[in-house]
């Protein structure tokens, strides 16, 4: 004769049982299934938090004429400056400044963030 296989036992109780009341005697009694049993994958564990956890963000930008603000333009060669787009006027600091490129003060960034950036994401509700 086969040796019987041990397998661990979980009680279920029935809705109208009150545990408290009752006693807690179960109404009846199911093997634990196999997939109870296994272990949890960390790096899987992992990478649906980090999915989950981006669909709490909120979208952002910069303006989007930041940088562009100002008339400046070129002075062109022959001033031993280089020709990069300058502020005009006259009376203040900022005049003669270098302006537009994302290299200088005041100037626009490089790449821009974008409102329609993939901000979420979607997961399988099996995967939860």
């Amino acid at each position: 004769m086969a040796a019987a296989v041990s397998r661990p036992f979980v009680t279920v109780q029935s809705l109208e049982n009150d545990m408290a009341t009752d006693g807690g005697s179960a109404v009846n009694s199911l093997p634990l299934l196999d997939v109870m049993k296994a272990s949890i994958r960390v790096d899987f564990v992992t990478s649906l938090h980090w999915q989950i956890s981006k669909n709490s963000r909120q979208p952002y930008a910069v303006f989007k004429r930041a940088g562009h603000q100002t008339s400046a333009e070129s002075w062109g060669t022959g001033r031993a400056v280089s020709r990069i787009p300058r502020v005009p006027g006259s009376g203040t600091h900022r005049v003669g400044q270098g302006a537009f490129g994302n290299m200088y003060r005041g100037g626009c960034m490089f790449a821009p963030t974008k409102i329609w950036h993939r901000w979420h994401r979607a997961v399988n509700v099996t995967q939860k």
